[in-house]
């Protein structure tokens, strides 16, 4: 594992911002890009189920490909980044649930009671869930994990930009996913800043103003 470059958390959480041009020059080996991915996949996500898929967008044809379903202002992002890692969810993980936790049950992390608490309640309630709700639950794991993502890719030095400024209707099938299948979350550029490029710091609203207690 590559030691992190960064291990200060109050740095690597309060000082991330977006940067929206990065050194076209910087690359990012693909292991290490792997490495990310896997740290940002230890973020929780419904019944461990990790209803996240990646594309890693790192070639001049890819890029090309991408641009075809973004935003013509998310070009700059895109064009300069290292990579540009693509969040989509995965509204049929439920498929190998029963592997996911017999595997958890082999490794003795559970009992066989819990095993069977669990397919006889989470499941069933996958197995008959409407598209709507396999979506927003793929949706909630990949926004967590992208988050984590965001902060990983500080943490091994480079800076980074959620967007989603994408087609959504034709995103998917433009970078080869079966439509059916995944739904389109965020896209996350990441790299080095440009020379001179000065970050957008924004404010935050008062959390008294958005917070209730019951």
């Amino acid at each position: 594992m590559t030691d992190l470059k960064n291990n200060d958390f109050a740095d690597v959480m309060f000082n991330r911002h977006s940067v929206r041009k990065f050194d076209p020059n910087v690359k990012i080996p693909r292991t290490e890009l792997h490495e990310m991915i896997a740290q940002a996949t230890t973020a929780p996500s419904a019944c461990n189920l990790q209803s996240w898929h990646f594309v890693v967008i790192d070639t001049p044809d890819g890029k090309e490909k991408l641009k075809q379903a973004a935003m013509k202002f998310n070009d700059p992002q895109v064009d300069t980044s290292a990579a540009t890692i693509f969040l989509a969810g995965d509204t049929q993980s439920h498929e190998v649930y029963r592997d996911v936790w017999t595997q958890t049950y082999h490794e003795g992390k559970i009992d066989k009671k819990q095993l069977d608490t669990i397919f006889s309640t989470f499941l069933p309630m996958y197995e008959h869930a409407t598209p709507e709700f396999l979506t927003l639950d793929a949706t909630i794991d990949c926004a967590i994990v992208g988050m984590q993502l965001l902060l990983i890719a500080r943490a091994h030095g480079y800076e980074a930009n959620p967007w989603s400024g994408f087609d959504f209707k034709t995103i998917i099938p433009t970078l080869g996913l079966d439509p059916k299948r995944y739904v389109p979350v965020m896209a996350i550029s990441i790299g080095k800043p440009a020379a001179g490029e000065k970050v957008l710091k924004t404010d935050r609203y008062d959390p008294k103003t958005q917070t209730e207690f019951l």
